[in-house]
């Protein structure tokens, strides 16, 4: 179950935390791992650990030339693209009367930008390797609870998530629509161990009127049905899950691993 031999794989923000656990998870199930990110020497590390199934590039998901420049260095690389997972995302920790013009653009630059040129760039390669698989190619977006139900802390951020969400069921209606064979779906993940997780107790606290972060974590945990926080090798299990063929039949759906947070 699960596994990706013979499969190609681009990463966007694969340098750390659930990026590169999934670019992990994948080179042990077989696949061959494209890793993007921006934080070159931190990416080129975790490539570097994961031995000669992976190759690092720099991508800035918010730049066409580095998404076009990224799936050409894989497909020469390892033959074909089988599946993108977009990955790469921004945590504002801002309400809305904090939050700047800038600070908006820059949130939406990354969260949905950069998913639009990675499904949209990486197409051509996803849809050519789809015609050689019996079970096509497949795209996973990471999108977040926030993207299902509202946000206290970050109301711009469960707006773009939102969009994640949505955008994820548009296109896979519309790859299926053409005969594709392109899968399309989200993982939404609770709050997880990662510097963003990180952030959202930094937030958390301060809403609270405190800079004791310890505090934010255990009223986070608090309200988790199942007693702890998330792990990035909860979320890059899922992950690895929707991209193989045992999620064959899965298209426009969105997998919820939140420790059951949203189930109240």
């Amino acid at each position: 179950m699960n596994r990706l031999d013979g499969k190609v794989v681009l990463v966007s923000g694969a340098a750390r935390g659930i990026g590169a656990q999934t670019a992990r998870l994948m080179v042990e199930a077989g696949a061959k791992v494209g890793l993007g990110d921006v934080l070159d020497e931190r990416g080129r590390q975790t490539a570097a650990t994961l031995g000669d199934a992976t190759l690092y590039v720099h991508l800035d998901v918010t730049s066409e030339t580095d998404w076009m420049t990224a799936a050409d260095a894989i497909t020469r690389q390892f033959g074909k693209l089988d599946i993108l997972v977009n990955n790469a995302g921004l945590f504002l920790g801002k309400d809305l009367e904090s939050a700047t013009l800038g600070e908006w653009m820059r949130l939406c630059a990354v969260n949905l930008t950069g998913v639009f040129l990675g499904t949209k760039l990486c197409l051509p390669a996803l849809r050519d390797a789809a015609r050689e698989s019996p079970a096509g190619s497949a795209i996973v977006n990471l999108a977040s609870t926030a993207g299902l139900v509202g946000s206290t802390q970050d109301p711009l951020y469960s707006m773009t998530k939102g969009g994640v969400t949505l955008f994820t069921k548009s296109a896979a209606l519309e790859f299926a629509r053409k005969g594709y064979r392109i899968r399309v779906n989200s993982v939404h993940p609770g709050t997880i161990g990662t510097d963003m997780g990180d952030q959202v107790l930094v937030t958390r606290a301060r809403n609270l009127g405190t800079n004791d972060i310890e505090a934010a974590r255990r009223q986070i945990i608090e309200r988790l049905p199942i007693g702890r926080m998330g792990t990035p090798d909860d979320i890059a299990k899922g992950i690895v899950f929707l991209a193989s063929d045992a999620a064959a039949f899965m298209t426009g759906a969105g997998l919820v691993i939140d420790g059951g947070i949203t189930a109240q």
